[in-house]
């Protein structure tokens, strides 16, 4: 097996027009393509992060909330690279999104923190 990167990440959402909203006019991811699949009763929404890493919101009707916070089966977090941890901070804090202060990690001396996107959805900045 030969695996180049991580193809997509899936989110599963309660809310699609606030978290829609979230992931692109919040943390400005750009939109590739949005459809209504009416079989399912879902919206699909592909976005991307400057043309890269799709992530794949889904609104269900009847979605699952997650068995234990944060340590559920399954995806933990979905942790973001940036350049400037403060400045990304005060940007979210600004934008009204609630943030854990900024911590140090103690086997790469690299800044993050944690926050949530609408539906409790563990996410993390990582000073790249």
């Amino acid at each position: 097996m030969n695996i180049k990167a991580i193809h997509h990440i899936a989110i599963i959402t309660d809310n699609y027009s606030l978290s829609k909203h979230f992931y692109t006019e919040i943390l400005g991811f750009e939109i590739l393509r949005e459809v209504y699949r009416k079989e399912r009763d879902s919206f699909k929404l592909d976005l991307t992060i400057k043309g890269h890493y799709q992530v794949e919101l889904f609104s269900f009707p009847d979605f699952r909330e997650r068995g234990a916070y944060p340590e559920a089966k399954g995806l933990r977090h979905l942790a973001f690279a940036v350049e400037n941890m403060e400045e990304s901070v005060a940007e979210l804090r600004v934008k009204g999104v609630e943030v854990q202060d900024i911590r140090i990690d103690e086997w790469t001396g690299k800044k993050f923190t944690f926050f949530n996107d609408p539906n409790g959805q563990p996410l993390e900045l990582y000073e790249d």
